[in-house]
């Protein structure tokens, strides 16, 4: 079993590190393709952090391990909000301007809510995917023309800045996309291969070991643009990151796993990971919206209750990993 963890970090580590190419490599693409830096932020960037996801889960179903994917999925949007957003809001309270981010919220909380809904029966059936994927569609043909529409706004001024500070060729962005993009799916695989054995091997469920080893793992990009961005004052980048992944995660990875290979779901899922993930979803936006004429904001204190919850979280799934 020691193979297959040694396998699983290294594909971790290069994970990370070609995601973050692909990323980098896209969005400046899109740059030369003259797409608006604001549709580049809510679909390029967004895409690129939550390609990770899935890769693995539609790897996971394939192999016919499709609640890895749903692990993955969920575990990495309880993982964006808690670990992620903490950390970001212990660092420097993150502070939410953008009206784009803020009309996202709502939708997230909506999708997440009937999201969890489609699973209350205890399986995740071929057409309940397919709900999941053509949503997934939608909400990106909404995003695409609202990017078009939309004029200046805090979330794409920060792309435009963050972009114009790293100039990229258009070959080297082309090539690094290419690049990012195999040593993803070779990642994915590693990843994929020593987390089922290694949940083997343990005695426990592939959907435990997703919820938490590999959902933080493939979290990792989301983890470093997220911090990059609130150490520049980007917070509208650093949100925007979290709540596009999450969107991401709860219709196209967990979609896709499901449209590969639909499966049963164990009904604690329900009410643990479930009501965790709507939970935090909700909380945001409480926090972040700001009242009585209060900027919107993330302190440090609400940051360090997060990073508790999810500590509180891992020890809840560690009993099923002991």
């Amino acid at each position: 079993m020691w193979i297959a963890g040694l396998v699983m970090v290294a594909g971790l580590g290069l994970l990370a590190w070609s995601a973050d190419r692909f990323v980098l490599g896209a969005a400046a693409t899109a740059r030369h393709a003259g797409l608006p830096p604001l549709m580049i932020g809510m679909v390029i960037v967004g895409f690129g952090t939550s390609l990770p996801e899935m890769i693995v889960s539609s790897l996971a179903a394939l192999d016919g391990n499709p609640d890895l994917g749903l692990g993955n999925g969920w575990g990495s949007n309880i993982a964006n909000i808690a670990l992620i957003l903490g950390l970001a809001a212990l660092v420097r309270p993150v502070r939410v301007r953008s009206k784009v981010l803020s009309a996202e919220l709502p939708v997230l909380i909506v999708i997440t809510l009937m999201a969890v809904g489609l699973v209350v029966d205890g399986d995740l059936a071929l057409w309940e995917s397919v709900v999941l994927l053509i949503l997934f569609a939608s909400l990106m043909d909404w995003t695409i023309r609202s990017g078009r529409q939309k004029g200046r706004d805090p979330f794409g001024s920060g792309i435009e800045a963050d972009l114009s500070s790293r100039p990229m060729s258009r070959g080297k962005a082309v090539f690094w996309t290419a690049i990012g993009l195999a040593f993803l799916v070779i990642s994915s695989r590693m990843l994929v291969w020593g987390a089922v054995r290694i949940a083997r091997g343990l005695g426990v469920s592939e959907l435990v070991i997703g919820l938490s080893i590999v959902a933080l793992g493939t979290s990792l990009p989301e983890l470093a643009s997220t911090l990059a961005a609130v150490r520049r004052g980007e917070d509208d980048i650093a949100l925007g990151n979290v709540l596009g992944s999450n969107l991401f995660n709860t219709l196209a990875v967990v979609g896709l796993a499901g449209a590969i290979h639909p499966f049963r779901i164990p009904t604690e899922v329900v009410g643990r990971d479930g009501l965790m993930m709507l939970g935090l979803t909700v909380a945001i936006y409480v926090i972040g919206r700001g009242h009585h004429g209060r900027q919107g904001l993330i302190n440090r204190w609400e940051g360090a209750l997060l990073v508790l919850v999810y500590v509180i979280y891992i020890a809840w799934l560690g009993v099923d990993l002991v």
